[in-house]
């Protein structure tokens, strides 16, 4: 026997003596690849692997599963039926280590999104040696590739790779791996490696909550329960890209790079597998699974509540997508990942676009119906100018978004549009450099001034369609001023434009509600002249004091139960009332009260003094009615 043949049959020696067929696969069977004790069996048993490849290259009709040959056929077939029983164990080996070996995955820590954000030392100094190639791995050496990482290995600084299996571990993979490719079976390695790493990926996403939801199970969540899954789906989505996908991609390089793990038994016309395969398999399913919720809410019903947390996860996305493109854009198997999640972050964009519009038609259609009680804030300014600050909160996305003016003839045409007829003579201001956001803003704050127009129409007293007005614009005025950004949105000139409209309402208000008063208080048809004397009319002068009671007595009774919600400007309309109302009575009562009070029973005439007045002006715009107390004084 010459001394091939001799190396030849000690290498089949050992070999055969780990026949996982002829053993019986166990609970209990000892492993070469344990990860503890002696590792000098295997060593042995991969220099032996290495002789057989070397001295006994396997028949291609050989090639294919470990398991496809008996053990006896294997025997038969001399040095590539020990190749058939070499590589049956090493299949075991290699799943053996994957299962057994893994680390407990930290998905408290990969959650906590601050520690995201900082890149690992492990993924920056693993990339300090060239793992070995399968055809020069030829020392049967389970050591020598502990530790060797290959350069062409690179992570964003966003990513945190966590070790999935400890470093000896890895280096045993390799080694089995690189036999197993070299002896065609590299498909197979791959195959088991995929069946093992896919259900522990799919474990780590349930912990870090990502559900199995489908499209419409999603689509039929109330809103309240979608926007919280939005919230923890940001999060998940973060640990599961930077943290879970990052470290299978890394696990799997360190294991198949540069390996030929293709079989010759895949037909020409089937895609090649190549060293991202394994990765792929194992994480596809759950990244579909992942990027599927974020698709659900990107197709949905668009209602303007969405339009913010649509918001957040294009965000999110848009933040991740370099990550996704590290992780899967490089992998012709698994690319289809990223193009996915480019196409989902372009439809999110496309429903933010959508929703804004819906929004601009919701304040168009919200029709006159029935009047506020007391003239107050009407609900839909409220809504509106919150909605509008919230949209400055989110100006630098929506900045990128919104690219276009909004378009009042499409708006006019909305189907349903109760105002639509009187829209048409709306103008949208146009100012120099105005961003396409802006635009729309403004013209969101011109149509709700328009559609509290008509609303201020169902009041039948005019002075309480003025002060409906009022406050509504001084609202709309101080959300602008109390946003510095609204503010810098809309502009100066448009804030003075609505400054101005608040004014005339103001001065309508007080024109209406206080003219008619006011005139009780003037000298006008008191003279009389004629005959042999001229002087005051008594009975003008006592018919000018009950008109002025009567009117002020509806007035207080009326407007009390009116409402003024901010406080200064509350105040500041009474004390303007006052500073109208009380010189005037004050100078009235001061030349004509000794006309009454001369004659038979003054206090039917004179019911109030100035005091009297100025506490019940106190009583305006309350929201309620005024308490029943006398303000006579004496007049004795």
């Amino acid at each position: 026997m010459d001394g091939s043949a001799a190396e030849l049959e000690a290498a089949e020696r050992v070999v055969m003596r780990w026949d996982s067929a002829s053993a019986g696969a166990g609970a209990d069977e000892p492993m070469l690849f344990d990860g503890g004790g002696d590792r000098a069996e295997a060593d042995r048993f991969l220099r032996a692997v290495d002789d057989l490849r070397r001295l006994a290259p396997p028949s291609p009709a050989a090639v294919g599963s470990p398991r496809r040959l008996s053990s006896s056929s294997a025997s038969s077939a001399a040095g590539s039926g020990a190749v058939q029983v070499a590589m049956a164990r090493l299949e075991d080996e290699f799943r053996h280590v994957l299962s057994s070996r893994a680390l407990d995955l930290e998905i408290e820590a990969l959650a906590d999104l601050s520690s995201l954000s900082i890149n690992s030392d492990r993924s920056n100094s693993a990339s300090s040696a060239d793992l070995p190639a399968a055809a020069d791995d030829e020392d049967g050496s389970v050591s020598s590739s502990i530790g060797r990482r290959s350069t062409a290995y690179r992570s964003l600084r966003s990513i945190r790779e966590i070790d999935l299996l400890p470093d000896d571990a890895v280096a045993d993979l390799r080694a089995i791996a690189s036999r197993m490719a070299a002896a065609g079976y590299g498909r197979e390695c791959a195959q088991v490696y995929a069946s093992v790493r896919k259900p522990a990926v799919d474990a780590s996403l349930r912990r870090l909550g990502v559900e199995r939801l489908s499209i419409g199970d999603v689509q039929r969540l109330e809103w309240d329960a979608l926007e919280a899954k939005i919230r923890r789906w940001i999060r998940a989505a973060r640990a599961a890209v930077r943290g879970v996908f990052a470290s299978e991609r890394r696990l799997c390089f360190h294991i198949f790079h540069d390996l030929p793990i293709s079989s010759t038994t895949i037909s020409a016309a089937s895609a090649p597998a190549t060293h991202d395969t394994p990765f792929a398999e194992a994480v596809k399913g759950a990244a579909l699974q992942l990027f599927g919720f974020a698709e659900a809410i990107s197709i949905g019903r668009r209602s303007p509540e969405k339009l913010f947390k649509i918001i957040d996860l294009h965000d999110a996305l848009s933040d991740l997508l370099p990550d996704v493109s590290d992780i899967f854009a490089a992998s012709k198997v698994a690319e289809s990942i990223y193009v996915q999640a480019v196409e989902i972050r372009s439809r999110l964009a496309d429903a933010v676009r959508g929703i804004l519009s819906e929004f601009e038609n919701a304040v168009l259609r919200d029709p006159p119906k029935t009047a506020v009680p007391g003239g107050t804030i009407h609900p839909l300014t409220r809504y509106v100018m919150n909605y509008s600050s919230l949209i400055c909160d989110y100006k630098v996305t929506l900045s990128e978004l919104i690219i276009s003016r909004p378009s009042a003839s499409a708006r006019l045409s909305a189907e349903g549009n109760e105002l639509a007829p009187s829209l048409a003579d709306l103008e949208l201001p146009e100012l120099e450099n105005q961003l396409p956001l802006a635009s729309h803003i403004v013209w969101i704050i011109v149509v709700l001034e328009h559609n509290l127009e008509g609303k201020a129409a169902l009041y039948k007293d005019p002075a309480l369609s003025h002060l409906f007005m009022m406050n509504n614009v001084h609202y709309i005025v101080h959300k602008v001023k109390d946003s510095p950004d609204l503010w810098g949105m809309i502009g100066d000139d448009y804030l003075k434009r609505l400054t101005g409209k608040f004014t005339v309402a103001a001065t309508n208000y007080q024109r209406t509600s206080w003219l008619k008063i006011l005139n009780c208080l003037r000298d006008e048809g008191l003279h009389v002249s004629g005959g042999f004397s001229s002087g005051i009319s008594k009975s003008a002068l006592r018919e000018r004091f009950k008109s002025f009671n009567a009117a002020f007595e509806d007035a207080h009774r009326v407007q009390s139960g009116w409402c003024v919600p901010d406080n200064q400007l509350r105040e500041e309309l009474r004390i303007s009332i006052a500073e109208k109302l009380l010189p005037a009575y004050r100078s009235f009562l001061g030349r004509f009260r000794h006309h009454i009070e001369n004659g038979k029973h003054p206090e039917l005439y004179i019911k109030y003094s100035v005091e009297d007045l100025e506490i019940a002006v106190g009583d305006f715009f309350e929201g309620v009615p005024p308490s029943p107390h006398n303000r006579r004084r004496s007049h004795g």
